[in-house]
């Protein structure tokens, strides 16, 4: 049987080749066309996490200010004092970084696990001017006596390493001890961990209230003819034409005590002008506020899903028999699920990151972990220890993520 010859083009290239040139170039102009997109998601998503996941193990700061300090306290035991050498080396290198305007920067690295650390430093930085030649020892122990104690070095050795996962044991309450052991902080430094369970059960009570508040809303906006329906969708996205800040401050006007929401309930004598609820600068705040600026996030995912819902085959199911409650769970219900997902995975993971809000109507009672990131980025400085609390965050909420996969199904989540 003769082999079947391939289809010659006019100008004299195989018809497959021509395809073939036909698909990667189609492929290249796919390409370029989200190649944009790709290196924006990549400049401005993926390298700023990849920097945030090296940063919380990353502590150069020693190593690169006071080299010949942290080489010679690696071989120290941490038992008794350094001896003479390590002492000379330690005076000679923070008299270096003095010289070159670093020694702050050791003393606010060394203050984050040792109290009264920068005083230290920045009192040494005085005395080490009367200090002309050895023995260091004694001098430097004459200049301050916390330099003859064992844990101050055991700490400066601690703070030292070019990576640790200190920053990581900080964020939940641990910390190493002078021989290198995990052991927990005492009591009255124990915060961050009470701080991530009220943001989880924060964040797991306004996707809750936005439920409960945004399920009728959006069932009433999907099922009601399109001239009221469209109105009360631009009532959903009316907050969204307002800043954040302002939506934020006019909840501290409703919420105080002499706000409008007691004055309404004294008039109405539901409380008397002595019983006057305070609801602002705590939890009960900071969920009320969140909830109202969450809500059309949950709205709008499940609105969107319930939109494509047949309203025929609820009438069809009355006009059979059924009452509206069986209607609605056998029918309604079940095919309004992966609106539910939607929007409470959306609502759960804005809450979690939450900030302004916790900030300006939680008070001390209502501030969430992402209060104490911002505390570390702007005002302590201590960045490893914020990304260390942004990497345990990063990771809690992925793990959320893949559990609501294996329960329920990604692929049932949709918009509409």
């Amino acid at each position: 049987m003769a082999k079947a010859t391939q289809p010659i083009m006019i100008d004299g290239v195989p018809l497959k080749e021509q395809l073939a040139r036909a698909e990667r170039r189609k492929k290249y102009i796919a390409l370029g066309m989200v190649l944009p997109l790709l290196l924006f998601i990549i400049i401005t998503f993926a390298i700023p996490i990849l920097s945030m996941l090296f940063r919380s193990v990353d502590n150069p700061r020693m190593v690169t200010i006071v080299p010949n300090l942290v080489a010679a306290l690696d071989d120290w035991d941490a038992v008794d004092l350094p001896s003479e050498q390590v002492f000379e080396i330690a005076f000679h290198d923070l008299t270096a970084a003095k010289k070159a305007g670093h020694l702050g920067k050791v003393s606010t690295h060394l203050n984050y696990s040792l109290s009264g650390g920068r005083s230290l430093i920045l009192k040494t930085k005085r005395k080490f001017k009367k200090i002309k030649s050895g023995p260091y020892r004694e001098a430097m122990i004459k200049s301050d006596k916390r330099w003859g104690d064992v844990h101050t070095w055991a700490v400066i050795k601690k703070v030292s390493v070019p990576y640790t996962a200190r920053f990581f044991l900080n964020a939940v309450d641990r910390d190493y001890d002078d021989t290198g052991n995990v052991i927990q902080k005492p009591e009255e430094y124990r915060i961050y961990v009470t701080l991530f369970l009220r943001t989880l059960w924060i964040s797991l009570g306004v996707t809750l209230m936005t439920l409960l508040i945004g399920y009728p809303i959006a069932y009433l906006i999907s099922t009601t003819p399109p001239k009221i329906s469209n109105l009360l969708i631009i009532m959903v996205l009316l907050p969204f034409w307002t800043s954040l800040l302002v939506r934020t401050t006019s909840w501290i006007v409703l919420l105080q005590t002499q706000g409008v929401l007691n004055d309404i309930m004294v008039w109405l004598g539901i409380i008397s002008e002595q019983e006057r609820i305070q609801m602002i600068f705590n939890l009960r705040g900071t969920l009320i506020a969140m909830t109202q600026i969450l809500l059309p996030f949950m709205v709008l995912p499940m609105y969107s899903v319930m939109k494509t819902i047949p309203l025929y085959e609820l009438r069809a199911s009355q006009s059979l028999g059924a009452n509206p409650f069986i209607t609605f769970f056998r029918i309604f219900w079940p095919r309004s699920i992966p609106g539910i997902g939607a929007g409470g995975l959306l609502v759960f993971v804005l809450s979690v990151g939450y900030y302004i809000t916790p900030a300006l109507v939680g008070g001390s009672k209502g501030q969430m972990i992402s209060n104490q990131i911002a505390f570390h980025m702007k005002s302590s400085l201590n960045w490893g220890l914020a990304a260390a609390m942004g990497t345990i965050l990063l990771v809690a909420v992925l793990i959320l993520y893949w559990l609501y996969d294996k329960v329920v199904g990604i692929d049932k989540m949709k918009l509409g």
